[in-house]
């Protein structure tokens, strides 16, 4: 049994890799349609041959990997429950200590390490490949620092999560995924309170915008929404990227405006403040409390689907799998594999709202700025300085983009650039 799952998660990790091979590079057409070329989204009127073709070389290349590594991680955890390397974490944690805390630390510690070590290359690759073509500037040893504080940050949230769920699953075995949703909204509010004060801070260096005359401007535009906010900082970015990206995050009195460096030299101050009124926009609608209710939402249903499928799985395939119960610690991988694939197919929802809240955003700031010129061209600049595709297949836009594609937003200024120049010309009349 357990040889012939894996056979068959083999095949169709390949097949999968395979369909969006062909898909990315035979089959999906990235071009513009006839009524957008010669516009202003148009790509060919603003990236030379050389950008164009290295844009398309690597948005495909990139969206593969993209495609490879998810399913990988499920293809990981299914060989770590086949292999009974999960079982034996756990044989080793109980030989290690015999307090039942420290047995889940060091058990989720050895699964750590495996699964960071097989994630690694994919890992590296992307670093790689993003260097190759100039949109990364990071050093190897940074990348490597900020690899090893994802590892003990994310070890650190997992072992809390962990400890408390196991402990439900053990006090209540029909109900533990209600109460484990319960615990998850304060822990979801104080991460996101505390993340721009505490967990920013130890992959970048923020500190007060040096451009006094700019930071008044944003200011005064933050004063118009009603974002209580004193000071705009800035991230040195350049040693890491050559991407550009502004935003606005944090709940409550740790709300921040932040402006990457590499913005700041790239844009002009009308573009900047196109990009702020946008980003701003967000903290008006109350996006991030949107957020994070929707993602509550899709916890609940994800925890309940989880419950019922661990429940089916460990009936059918516990003697494959090494698990007597779902209580078994040794039934974590199994968590994280069915997590991992409801994230995978619940992405299209959730990345739909995102565009939508990002479309909302977009008219924000033209409405805030009135400067439609600043937001064409500093989209313009985004996507030459990203690389991006303007107009990605169907596919990617699907499963990955949480903004509108450079061509709607593009398009969606100009429509606008053509009715007030309309608007005028009537009253002109």
């Amino acid at each position: 049994m357990a040889r012939k799952i894996g056979l068959y998660g083999v095949l169709a990790y390949f097949l999968f890799g395979l369909f969006f091979y062909w898909y990315l590079f035979y089959f999906a057409d990235s071009s513009l349609p006839f009524e957008y070329q010669g516009s202003q989204a148009d790509p060919a009127t603003f990236l030379n041959e050389r950008e164009l073709f290295l844009s398309e070389e690597y948005s495909r290349i990139r969206y593969l990997l993209y495609f490879l590594s998810t399913p990988f991680e499920w293809l990981f955890y299914l060989f770590i429950l086949l292999l009974g390397l999960s079982k034996a974490f756990k044989d080793w944690s109980e030989v290690t200590t015999k307090r039942k805390w420290l047995q889940t630390a060091v058990y989720l510690f050895w699964l750590s390490i495996f699964s960071y070590v097989a994630m690694l290359p994919l890992s590296y690759i992307s670093y790689h490949l993003s260097k190759s073509y100039h949109i990364s500037t990071q050093s190897f040893a940074s990348w490597m620092k900020e690899e090893l504080i994802d590892f003990w940050l994310n070890y650190g949230i997992t072992f809390i999560l962990v400890m408390v769920l196991y402990w439900l699953m053990k006090k209540s075995t029909k109900r533990w995924w209600l109460y484990g949703w319960l615990l998850s909204v304060p822990f979801t509010l104080f991460l996101t309170f505390l993340q721009p004060v505490v967990i920013d801070p130890l992959y970048n260096d923020f500190y007060p915008l040096k451009n006094k005359e700019l930071e008044t401007e944003i200011l005064e535009l933050a004063k118009k929404a009603d974002i209580p906010a004193d000071h705009v900082f800035e991230v040195n970015m350049s040693e890491k990227t050559n991407a550009l990206n502004a935003y606005v995050t944090g709940i409550g009195s740790n709300a921040r405006i932040v402006l990457w460096d590499t913005t700041l030299d790239k844009l002009s101050n009308e573009q900047i403040l196109f990009i702020m009124a946008h980003e701003m926009a967000h903290y008006v609608e109350k996006h991030i409390y949107v957020n994070i209710a929707t993602s509550l939402v899709f916890s609940l249903a994800g925890m309940y689907l989880t419950y019922k499928l661990m429940n089916w799985t460990v009936v059918r395939y516990g003697n494959a799998f090494k698990i007597s119960a779902v209580s078994d610690l040794r039934s974590l991988p199994l968590f994280l594999l069915i997590i991992s694939m409801l994230l995978f197919i619940s992405s299209p929802l959730s990345n739909m709202i995102s565009r939508y809240q990002e479309t909302r955003a977009d008219r924000y700031a033209i409405e805030m700025t009135k400067d439609t010129e600043a937001g064409i061209t500093s989209f313009q600049e985004l996507s030459r300085a990203g690389l991006s595709q303007v107009n990605p297949p169907f596919l990617v836009k699907f499963f990955i983009y949480g903004h509108p594609t450079m061509l709607e937003r593009i398009s969606t200024l100009e429509e606008y650039e053509h009715k007030q120049r309309g608007t005028k010309e009537i009253e002109g009349n």
